[in-house]
């Protein structure tokens, strides 16, 4: 494994070995402080982004190592027209492992093709979020102690969604498990996902508009906010940015110990009201996102 573009370049071995680094970092940090030490991480961030920089830049920081790059297109030699190319080659002279963010799907691919060092896809589009999906796993992990036998909710923005579209290959590899998709009609899963990753692997799933006539079933609720970046129409966005959003009085048919999980940013699909309940997993995820995103580091640059 030279990069990480797609969840699928990980095979399940990758993923259990990567979990249990994780846990290792989590019980014994300071056996990681200096691992990278000498080493510098480049985060070419074409995309705004919170979560996923900080968390790559806080992993690099804890692994001893440093941080080069920049956090929107605007601030980088892409807004005189460089290409996507030729901006990794130079980056290969100054870094030892970039993270790339990019709002167009391939971006990381073209990066890679370009790339002596590692290349990771911290996001491209709508397309795929493979380090989102570590911190999911690791989480559904420590959550559940187990990735088969689950029946997983998927509710929100199914078509844009990067981080959906990557959970559910990632989770289609483990056994038994059930995919409950709940969206509006606009904005369900990909054809191509269902065909190529559920019906391929002969997959389990429903596909509904209504959260509360299934949320009994649940065992993980995977919410997710409806992109309006992503949306070329102002008014459909504003047509559909609240078709879901979770309180606490719909949770009340829900299971005692079912995990609420959401990517973040939130808008409005989860109300503040249920971050103190324990089946909130949410914040969990982003310092999960750390852990792997560490442990990912130290494999690529093959320091452990």
């Amino acid at each position: 494994m030279k990069h990480l573009i797609n969840i699928l370049d990980l095979s399940t071995d990758d993923i259990k070995e990567l979990i249990l680094i994780a846990n290792d970092i989590i019980e014994n940090p300071e056996k990681y402080a200096l691992k990278c030490a000498g080493k510098k991480l480049a985060t070419l961030f074409f995309e705004p982004s919170t979560r996923t920089r900080l968390s790559f830049e806080a992993a690099m920081l804890e692994l001893g190592g440093s941080v080069i790059g920049f956090s929107e297109a605007q601030s980088s030699s892409a807004a005189k027209g460089e290409s996507i190319a030729d901006t990794t080659k130079t980056v290969n002279c100054y870094a030892d492992i970039i993270a790339m963010r990019h709002p167009k799907e391939g971006a990381p691919t073209v990066a890679a093709l370009n790339s002596q060092i590692p290349v990771i896809n911290a996001g491209d589009g709508g397309h795929n979020h493979p380090t989102q999906t570590l911190a999911d796993l690791l989480t559904i992990y420590r959550e559940k102690k187990q990735f088969s036998g689950l029946t997983i909710g998927l509710c929100g923005d199914l078509k844009f969604g990067r981080t959906v579209h990557s959970l559910i290959s990632a989770m289609s590899r483990y056994s038994d498990n059930k995919f409950v998709l709940i969206s509006p009609d606009e904005l369900k899963l990909p054809s191509y996902i269902k065909k190529d990753i559920l019906n391929q692997n002969n997959l389990q799933y429903h596909e509904t508009s209504d959260l509360q006539s299934v949320i009994s079933d649940l065992d993980i609720l995977y919410m997710t906010r409806v992109q309006r970046e992503r949306f070329f129409n102002e008014a459909d966005y504003i047509r559909l940015k609240d078709s879901y959003i979770l309180t606490p009085d719909k949770l009340t048919h829900a299971k005692q110990d079912m995990c609420i999980m959401h990517p973040l940013p939130r808008v409005n699909e989860i109300s503040v009201s249920i971050d103190d309940d324990p089946r909130a997993c949410y914040f969990k995820q982003v310092l999960n996102g750390k852990y792997m995103r560490m442990a990912l580091i130290l494999k690529l640059l093959g320091v452990i």
